[in-house]
């Protein structure tokens, strides 16, 4: 039993207890009278002692919830190191209809493919498309936005698995959110030479000045300019700045600008295949202003 708690973060089931150590009910009764055991759902104990830690109660109720459950929503947010709140309220998804077990909260799903589960620090959970989906049904937008943003540091995010669960996923909740939070990630579907002439057409068609085109000023080269205004517009795409050193430069380059009296601003191509008329009613304005 020792061995097999050290293994759980310091948590066993009875399930575990009978089948795989060979002992009674009776047997685990007198542990638990005798202080070995230590209820902490129903049919889960910690051995020896109740100062359990945070994998530990994680585990705790994905076994108290059944053999097929998982550790699911912002608690399998917190396993997989995109939610920095903490594992509680507990949440466990099962695919099997079970009735409450306070205080964890239990979901169930029959939508559970073989691809949904993951097994991460020992501890059954939802994989990361699954739990982010299962997390869209939760709080602000923006707190979803940075859970994605924090699974591309750690090198988690895959745009590709996540549109396959979205595809597959029927009704649920968190189903439309998702698919809004992940189109910042989706390939843009054109070049950036394709870029400029959309952004260019889209400034004539919105009745602004019309402006020049790779224009040098001050020994730079501009992407759209209005030189009577001495006002840019730099478009980026994610390969301009694919190093630190062209990040640095770019922003060396941005200086000097301001000191030669121009004004710019950046126009990346995922901003504008977003939101083209929020987009130019910014730089509109901006140029009105100038």
């Amino acid at each position: 039993m020792a061995e097999l708690a050290e293994q759980q973060y310091g948590v066993v089931s009875i399930r575990q207890l009978e089948r795989r150590l060979g002992y009674s009910r009776k047997a685990v009764q007198r542990d638990v009278a005798s202080g070995h055991l230590h209820p902490l759902h129903r049919g889960v104990y910690a051995v020896g002692h109740r100062l359990v830690p945070a994998h530990g109660r994680c585990l705790a109720a994905v076994l108290a919830c059944g053999p097929k459950a998982l550790l699911s929503h912002r608690s399998a947010a917190w396993l997989w190191g995109i939610w920095r709140y903490g594992p509680t309220p507990l949440h466990v998804t099962s695919p099997v209809p079970r009735k409450q077990r306070p205080p964890i909260r239990l979901h169930h799903s029959r939508i559970l493919a073989e691809e949904d589960r993951a097994l991460e620090e020992g501890i059954p959970v939802t994989s990361l498309p699954r739990t982010l989906l299962d997390c869209a049904t939760e709080g602000h937008l923006s707190h979803l936005q940075r859970m994605l943003e924090r699974s591309e540091e750690l090198r988690l995010f895959d745009l590709e698995p996540v549109e396959n669960l979205l595809d597959r996923s029927g009704h649920h909740a968190g189903r439309g959110r998702l698919r809004r939070a992940i189109a910042l990630y989706a390939p843009i579907p054109f070049t950036r030479s394709g870029f400029e002439r959309r952004f260019f057409e889209a400034v004539l068609r919105a009745g602004m000045p019309r402006p020049a085109t790779n224009f040098v000023e001050a020994g730079f080269e501009l992407d759209v300019y209005w030189p009577e205004h001495h006002f840019a517009v730099e478009l980026d795409t994610y390969a301009t700045h694919g190093t630190n050193a062209a990040f640095e430069r770019d922003h060396l380059r941005d200086e000097d600008l301001m000191l030669a009296g121009i004004e710019m601003v950046r126009v990346t191509d995922v901003r504008f295949h977003r939101e083209p008329k929020a987009v130019l009613e910014r730089v509109a304005t901006l140029l009105r202003r100038r």
